[in-house]
């Protein structure tokens, strides 16, 4: 009974990373607090169950479009909107992103219904599970699992070790010195908050077949996500990505070992953290 449970638990750190990633790349770059995160998640299952049956391009094509499209929502989001909130207090974003989020979720309620809608894995990750020797993981969620750790290795890789992640990293700590060597820091501004929400579109497509796609998919993740977050480091890249991942493995080994704990495990750590190292484990003061 043990193994179905650390199955579980591993999918859903794997989602836990690549949102908590998402979120830590807004807030450690642009120093807003995203709520419309979940939404934004929610919106990239959609997209792919709208490619496949509406224009019938198969999960592999909305693996890549789906980011796309959701990410270029984001520009038009972060340009028009959230560009104006720089300058002013965390409380500001977390408000408008928080209705933003409302909104977007009631929009797809009135559209599609409350009800979940199917959306079957790809051909060549179905079938039989795969032998792991201790466990037997089904082949679409091992896949989920690499996938994610691919993207958040790939990320923190692309913000830590090349010149664009050094522009992006100097542009929080001093804008205008950085527009003085000619970078386009609003340009870089906006296509960070577009990447963020195409990390969270990505984790929807990989989501989509093992959830129903359904409005509320995203508001049940985002809450977890934010203890994540804030257990790994408010903006810490790497802490995200490390919390995310064992995080989810606690709660699978929670629901063995105690199942009434395992809704609130994360929480109670959250607590525990805050405590001791308020910035978190990874984060800085």
């Amino acid at each position: 009974m043990s193994a179905p449970q650390i199955v579980l638990g591993l999918v859903n750190g794997a989602f836990y990373a690549l949102l908590s990633l998402g979120l830590a790349v807004i807030f450690g770059m642009l120093n807003v607090i995203n709520f419309a995160h979940g939404a934004q998640f929610m919106m990239g299952a959609f997209v792919a169950w709208m490619l496949l049956n509406w224009a019938g391009i198969p999960y592999w094509g909305a693996l890549i479009l789906s980011p796309l499209i959701v990410g270029a929502f984001g520009v038009v989001l972060e340009r028009l909107m959230i560009s104006r909130l720089y300058k002013l207090d965390h409380l500001y974003g977390l408000l408008l992103t928080f209705g933003l989020a409302l909104i977007i979720e009631g929009l797809f309620r009135n559209g599609f219904g409350s009800s979940g809608l199917p959306y079957a894995p790809p051909a060549a990750l179905s079938g039989a599970p795969v032998d792991l020797g201790f466990m037997m993981l089904p082949k679409y969620r091992l896949w989920v699992v690499a996938a994610a750790f691919v993207v958040c290795i790939a990320t923190w890789l692309v913000i830590e070790k090349t010149r664009l992640g050094a522009y992006l990293r100097a542009a929080t700590e001093n804008a205008p010195l950085v527009q003085a060597f000619g970078v386009n820091v609003p340009r870089l501004v906006t296509l960070t908050y577009a990447a963020g929400v195409a990390l969270a579109a990505l984790a929807g497509v990989l989501a989509a077949p093992i959830y129903s796609v359904n409005p509320g998919m995203g508001s049940n993740f985002i809450i977890t996500v934010f203890a994540v977050v804030v257990i790994g480091g408010m903006g810490s890249i790497l802490g995200s990505v490390i919390t995310g991942f064992g995080l989810g493995l606690v709660e699978g080994l929670t629901r063995v070992v105690y199942p009434e704990a395992s809704a609130t495990v994360i929480f109670v750590i959250m607590a525990i953290v805050l405590l001791a190292r308020p910035a978190g484990l990874f984060g800085r003061a």
